[in-house]
């Protein structure tokens, strides 16, 4: 983010200090801008000033934005607004037929952490279809459950495993290590799955559960090695 910031504040091709209206209607044009240095920088306004008037067309830009510091930024400045303003847009993108406004909202909604959110993040949006956004929600979801709920969280999450590739299956790893031990009974449930690429995933991260210092890697194919020998091994115990 600082180097995002540096490269909002080197631009000097539009002045969009906020306050005035007329400043206010500058950050807006500035998010629509062609350049992204331009839109950076009305990003970076926008959390710098906060204002009613700027929280529909960040949350608009998030599902359309390609650069990813300006992404970042307009991430930040959603979350430098109230919720009660926020929110409510961020819930109903969630929901959109674009997979980049769910996953950028599922994104600021987990950086917001605020627990009123916890509605959105369904069942089918744990399963969302895209990898990207489903990444996006199981990050969220980590963050964003209710105490108590986090035994069931890691149910849905469980569905899961042996998805995707491993940057995928790492993401998952990473929120059912999140939970704990609320996560435990499910893995070595999933330990005994028909699929050996389910119970490979699932042996790797009871691995990563136990050794938080132990590399993915290492433990995927150790995981692959217990399969291969026709049981769970020692990493099923």
């Amino acid at each position: 983010m600082t180097t995002a910031r540096q490269n909002a504040n080197t631009d000097t091709d539009t002045n969009m200090s906020t306050g005035a209206d007329g400043d206010a209607a500058g950050v807006l044009r500035g998010l629509a801008d062609d350049r992204s240095s331009v839109r950076l920088r009305a990003a970076l306004a926008a959390g710098t000033s906060p204002n009613p008037r700027f929280v529909d067309a960040l949350v608009e830009r998030c599902a359309s934005e390609p650069e990813f510091f300006v992404r970042e930024m307009l991430t930040w400045a959603l979350t430098r607004h109230p919720p009660a303003m926020t929110l409510p847009p961020l819930m109903r993108e969630v929901r959109s037929k674009r997979p980049q406004a769910r996953s950028q909202a599922l994104h600021t909604l987990s950086k917001a952490g605020d627990g009123q959110a916890w509605p959105a993040i369904t069942r089918a949006v744990l399963s969302d279809t895209d990898d990207e956004v489903a990444r996006s929600a199981w990050r969220a979801a980590v963050v964003l459950v209710p105490e108590g709920g986090e035994s069931a969280l890691a149910e849905v999450l469980a569905t899961q495993l042996g998805r995707g590739d491993r940057e995928t299956q790492l993401s998952l790893s990473r929120a059912l290590v999140a939970l704990g031990e609320s996560a435990q009974a499910v893995l070595l449930t999933a330990t005994t799955a028909p699929d050996p690429v389910v119970r490979t995933h699932a042996l790797a991260t009871r691995r990563l559960l136990r050794e938080p210092d132990t590399g993915f890697e290492f433990a995927v194919e150790e995981a692959k090695r217990g399969v291969a020998l026709g049981g769970p091994g020692q990493e099923g115990r």
